[in-house]
């Protein structure tokens, strides 16, 4: 990847809905120069899909957390991954280095419904809970490697 490659990046985590027109005159390329370098970063897995951020409060869900699961051995939570990845409430699940096997980022609409959560990973091991008070960087851009 060059510097051209990257200035394209950069605009796109800002605003993935840029026109290629508009892209273009932002990296100094034409447009159908700069379509061509984004179909080449997504067929090369380097652009992977685009997203829309979304307000987790505006949309219903108050609360959110991080749950560390510790679960080895056939009831290991990575081992039902699929599942868990399609509830609703499971925005992450990541293996993780440390005394414990992964962590997940998870949202509730209320305490209650949280606690729910809570109880159904259970099922997997033990759950342990960090609740986000603020997130003053909720989503960061990915750099070029120095």
């Amino acid at each position: 990847m060059d510097t051209t490659d990257w200035a394209i990046l950069a605009e796109l985590q800002d605003d993935c809905r840029v026109s290629f027109s508009e892209l273009g005159r932002r990296v100094h390329m034409s447009s159908p120069a700069v379509a061509e370098r984004v179909r080449r970063l997504e067929q090369a897995g380097v652009i992977t899909g685009y997203h829309a951020a979304v307000d987790l409060e505006a949309a219903g869900w108050s609360v959110l957390a991080l749950v560390r699961m510790q679960c080895f051995g056939p009831r290991c939570i990575l081992q039902h991954a699929e599942s868990v990845a399609a509830w609703p409430q499971v925005l992450e699940l990541h293996r993780v280095t440390g005394d414990v096997c992964c962590e997940l980022k998870v949202v509730a609409a209320s305490m209650q419904a949280f606690e729910a959560v809570v109880d159904r990973l259970a099922d997997y091991g033990q759950p342990s809970s960090t609740l986000v008070l603020s997130s003053p960087l909720d989503r960061g851009r990915v750099h070029r490697p120095d």
